[in-house]
C-alpha cells in the first residue's frame, strides 16, 4: 500500500484510544453501583487524595480544562457528593470539597482497583505487564503534556 502510514493498524493512537474506552467499560459495573460516571470517579480519586482543592488544580490533575470540569462538578454537587464555594482569599477561586456522601463513597470504591486488575489479567497479560504499561503511558502523557 502506497500510504501504509494511514492504515489503522499502523496508528499509535488507535490502540491507546480503544484500550481507554474498553477499560472505562470495565469500570462501569462498579461505578453504576455507586451511581457515578467514570469522569466523576476520577474527580473523587483526586479529592480522596486531598480534599478541598481549587477547580483549576483538579482540572490540571486530570488534564482537563476548567470549562470541561465545571459542569461535571455541578452535577456532582447536585448529587450531594461534593460542594463548591468561593475562596475567602481570592473570590476568583472556587474550592471543591467532599460532602459527607462523597467521603462515604471512598469505602465502596476501595475494592474497585483490585477487581479491575483481576479482571484485566489473563494468560497473556500479567499484573507486571499492566504496571509496565502504566509506566509507559505515564511517559507518553508527560511527553505530550510538555508540548
Amino acid at each position: 500500500m502506497k500510504y501504509s502510514q494511514l492504515k489503522l493498524d499502523n496508528q499509535v493512537c488507535f490502540p491507546v484510544y480503544t484500550a481507554s474506552r474498553l477499560i472505562t467499560q470495565e469500570y462501569q459495573p462498579y461505578l453504576s453501583k455507586m451511581n457515578i460516571t467514570y469522569p466523576q470517579y476520577l474527580v473523587l480519586l483526586v479529592l480522596w487524595e486531598k480534599d478541598e482543592m481549587p477547580v483549576n488544580v483538579i482540572a490540571r490533575r486530570l488534564y482537563l480544562s476548567t470549562n470541561t470540569i465545571t459542569p461535571l462538578l455541578q452535577r456532582m454537587e447536585d448529587q450531594g457528593i461534593l460542594s463548591r464555594k468561593r475562596s475567602g482569599d481570592d473570590e476568583r477561586k472556587v474550592i471543591v470539597s467532599l460532602a459527607s456522601k462523597g467521603r462515604k463513597m471512598k469505602k465502596s470504591a476501595a475494592s474497585i482497583p483490585g477487581k479491575l486488575i483481576k479482571g484485566l489479567k489473563s494468560k497473556d497479560l500479567s499484573a507486571e505487564d499492566l504496571t509496565d504499561l502504566k509506566g509507559k503511558l505515564n511517559l507518553l502523557i508527560k511527553t505530550l503534556s510538555e508540548k
